[in-house]
């Protein structure tokens, strides 16, 4: 093992360490008779979950609205990281610029984003697709600006020493070889915008968050326990999906 390697991993070490004795992590109230117990009471009062038709039908409704909203923000994500990537594989002002403009987007969470557009277009599922495309616009954006910047020179070289354009170099060489990584970081993401998308509800961003804050405030757990239900189906069938794609894409 490298010496540099042997001194962040012990680095690391120490870090988890300290980070355990800096926290007044109360291990034996948390998993204590009493509070196990109260635990399993508060589950238990979720079931059995409402199955009321009128119910189900406004569940699945909100479902497709997050669905909606996590599609749309990645896809939004796509086209505004491939701008800023661009210029973030460069060199000069330019790449401090981009990185930097990368760099804000992806710091500030999605849940502020949401907040923050809330106050200009109001409640309904627009200011959490929008700020699903912002931050995941920042974390694209960094993940191709890598892979465009790890992608094998040869090919372009041989473009540009034949008088080839940037822009058609970039299209020939380098989008064929970055091109699997790209969609699989694309549909890690998208993975990732459901489950925030869902969260994103609970500041009336719209979709199954919005339900789940709404029924979870009121104390009506059976119909709380239905949108948790439509909540990890709908994870279940993204990762599903996803898997599927992966799968395809290194046949």
């Amino acid at each position: 093992m490298r010496l540099s390697t042997f001194a962040v991993l012990l680095g690391l070490l120490a870090l988890v360490i300290a980070s355990f004795w800096s926290l007044d992590l109360q291990w034996a109230a948390l998993l204590g008779p009493e509070a196990l117990a109260s635990m399993g009471r508060f589950a238990s009062s979720f079931f059995p979950p409402e199955t009321a038709p009128a119910f189900l039908a406004k569940t699945g409704w909100a479902l497709l609205e997050t669905l909606a909203m996590s599609a749309i923000g990645t896809a939004l994500a796509v086209g505004g990281g491939l701008l800023l990537a661009l210029p973030a594989a460069g060199t000069g002002v330019a790449r401090a610029a981009a990185r930097l403009v990368l760099n804000a987007l992806r710091s500030v969470p999605e849940l502020v984003w949401a907040s923050l557009l809330l106050i200009l277009s109001g409640l309904g599922p627009l200011p959490g697709t929008l700020a699903l495309a912002l931050h995941t616009s920042g974390v694209l954006g960094r993940l191709f600006a890598e892979s465009f910047e790890n992608a094998s020179p040869e090919v372009a070289l041989a473009l540009r020493q034949r008088g080839v354009g940037a822009g058609r170099v970039w299209l020939f060489a380098t989008l064929p070889q970055t091109l699997p990584q790209l969609v699989s970081y694309t549909l890690y993401r998208w993975e990732n915008n459901i489950r925030a998308a869902s969260v994103l509800g609970v500041v009336g961003a719209g979709g199954l968050g919005q339900m789940l804050s709404y029924h979870l405030g009121l104390f009506q757990m059976h119909e709380t326990c239905t949108v948790l239900i439509a909540m990890i189906a709908l994870v279940g069938l993204v990762d599903a999906l996803s898997w599927a794609a992966r799968r395809m894409l290194t046949q």
